[in-house]
């Protein structure tokens, strides 16, 4: 991770990673967590396993939150706290409909924000000198609303939701597992290259989805992220 200059006025400096550091952390940590609870780690991780993820590094969590206040399509908020733990707000509709994968993305890419972003809100940091001081002390700075059709792959110009994103995914389906899934059930094709496209492509939506549960976007997006298959449209972005 590097340090680069925050366009966004949000902060004066904010954090880069490339995919891979990403990957590597991401594993490492969901691996070392699972283990630590059961004794190894295996995949798909439970709704409730990422639950105590998101527990351990929040003050407080909400999985029936009325959103509304913060416009249309919202399914997720974090609330950072200066010096203390942030809270998180996931939508009361994806807890109480038939939509499993849906809140598993969204607790997931919230517990991106609380693991990788909640340093930026701590005063310790900023009387460092390491980011300066905000640009303007904002109270709705410290407010990160997510909304549905970002929350697997925002532009890059959003870093934070872009970050949380790629967490998202690379929680829910580890690089290195689903690597050896695609190899397992996708022999003959990887052995004649990745960047895989057509009904291919299709086919291994459908077994990273089932294998990890998870929507087919979201396995479309990570995979997508990984280079296994390619899309004319979406290229990896640089973040």
């Amino acid at each position: 991770m590097k340090t680069v200059r925050d366009t966004t006025g949000r902060f004066r400096m904010r954090p880069h990673y490339e995919p891979g550091e990403f990957d590597r952390e991401c594993e490492r940590l969901v691996v070392d967590f699972l283990r630590y609870r059961y004794g190894e780690a295996k995949f798909p991780i439970s709704t409730d396993d990422l639950t105590a993820l998101i527990e351990k590094d929040a003050d407080d969590l909400d999985h029936y939150a009325d959103l509304s206040e913060y416009g249309p399509a919202v399914e997720g908020v974090t609330i950072f706290q200066p010096g203390g733990k942030p809270t998180v707000k996931i939508a009361a509709a994806l807890s109480e409909g038939n939509r499993e994968n849906r809140r598993r993305t969204t607790l997931t890419h919230e517990f991106g924000h609380v693991k990788f972003h909640s340093y930026l809100f701590d005063p310790a940091i900023h009387s460092l000198d390491l980011f300066g001081d905000p640009v303007e002390e904002r109270t709705s700075d410290r407010v990160q609303v997510c909304k549905r059709d970002t929350m697997l792959d925002a532009g890059a110009s959003d870093w934070m939701e872009w970050q949380a994103g790629y967490v998202c995914g690379a929680i829910l389906m580890p690089a290195s597992v689903l690597r050896h899934v695609i190899k397992e059930k996708f022999a003959q094709e990887v052995a004649a290259g990745l960047a895989i496209i057509g009904l291919v492509a299709a086919a291994m939506i459908e077994e990273v989805q089932g294998r990890f549960q998870v929507s087919a976007e979201a396995a479309r997006v990570r995979l997508l992220r990984l280079e296994v298959i390619r899309d004319a449209v979406n290229k990896p972005a640089l973040f």
